[in-house]
């Protein structure tokens, strides 16, 4: 029987991982494949590795440890313990990466070495569990319900949109009042619709977490829902692509006059950046920039939260788990919106001058 050689190249190791989770060999805890975006995420780390290495022309090894002396592990500490020095350098430095992405690779990064081990026995240390996967917090940017009823009633702006961008705004504004990802929404169908006391619901299952969702409509997306229900037989809107509803409504936004300036900042190391949408002029992104496909669930949630809904059933609307980090973000959020509309109060409260007694 051949010897297991001492060292290993890295990055065959990670495609047989790749190749072993596309076809459902390697399943998450849960016992479910992974999801196909999670693929495209280790297919990233694989092409950053691969021109990492072609960048510092070294070869990223694996060593198997046949011994217990100390300076073999000395060694191998300080080999993986330069290793993250760099390739974080690489992303932070030469790509430009920002705190969260650096974060995600690196998570990527350890489940992979946890699989070496525990699932092909290879004795290659701990060392990966020292790699640091930094996170940061991305500012919410969302829909308050005054200018989504402006969305909603301005006859003479939508006047002037295109045939597409009248539907790109339609899709929005549903998108605000039902809580679902866009890929969900997209899905949609004339079964997804139920209707119980002249009153209709939208039922789905997310694609993402899987969780059974029901939604009452308001009037003005049942309306929706009836615009384009000769138009498509299959599904319950007009189809577009991620990409495309992402440039599109911009463009909406900006036709409907939200163009105020807004400071958007990213982490590098924890230490925030100030990202502006020309460098050379310095010139700040305007709030019609920074709104995307998922701005639409997170003005859903928040107008919820904001409006006296309890977690709760605002949860079991959205899909998110009674733990969710990210729901919570949106709770914070909506408090922070609530203080703000008291302290709005407060204040005119203090200018009005006392009647005489």
């Amino acid at each position: 029987m051949p010897r297991l050689k001492t060292e290993l190249e890295l990055l065959p190791l990670l495609r047989k991982y790749i190749n072993e989770v596309k076809k459902g060999k390697q399943l998450q805890k849960n016992g479910k494949r992974v999801k196909k975006s999670s693929i495209k995420n280790y297919e990233f780390l694989e092409l950053l590795l691969t021109r990492f290495s072609i960048s510092r022309n070294k070869t990223i090894r694996i060593k198997i440890l046949r011994t217990q002396r100390k300076t073999i592990f000395d060694e191998e500490k300080k080999y993986w313990k330069d290793f993250y020095f760099e390739f974080t350098s690489y992303l932070y430095d030469d790509l430009k990466h920002h705190d969260n992405y650096v974060g995600r690779m690196i998570k990527l990064l350890r489940t992979f070495f946890n699989y070496l081990i525990v699932e092909k026995g290879l004795n290659i240390g701990n060392f990966h569990k020292n790699f640091y996967a930094p996170s940061e917090e991305v500012g919410i940017v969302v829909i308050t319900p005054e200018r989504l009823n402006y969305l909603i009633h301005n006859q003479e702006i939508e006047k002037t949109l295109t045939k597409n961008l009248k539907k790109i705004k339609d899709i929005f504004v549903f998108g605000c009042t039902v809580a679902l990802r866009y890929s969900d929404i997209m899905l949609l169908s004339k079964a997804n619709v139920e209707v119980t006391n002249f009153k209709m619901f939208i039922k789905t299952q997310s694609q993402k977490t899987q969780t059974y969702t029901r939604v009452k409509l308001p009037e003005f997306s049942e309306k929706i829902i009836h615009k384009y229900s000769k138009l498509y037989v299959h599904k319950l809107l007009p189809q577009f692509s991620k990409a495309y509803f992402n440039r599109k409504i911009k463009v909406v936004m900006e036709k409907y006059g939200f163009t105020e300036p807004i400071i958007k900042t990213r982490q590098r190391r924890g230490i925030p950046v100030v990202l502006f949408k020309n460098n050379k002029t310095k010139q700040h992104y305007r709030f019609c920039d920074a709104v995307t496909s998922h701005t639409m669930r997170r003005s859903a949630i928040t107008t919820m939260l904001s409006l006296g809904m309890n977690e709760q059933t605002v949860r079991q609307i959205s899909g998110h788990a009674a733990n969710s980090k990210e729901f919570f973000r949106y709770v914070s959020f909506a408090q922070t919106f609530i203080d703000t509309e008291i302290d709005s109060v407060h204040e005119k409260l203090t200018k009005i001058k006392p009647e005489n007694t």
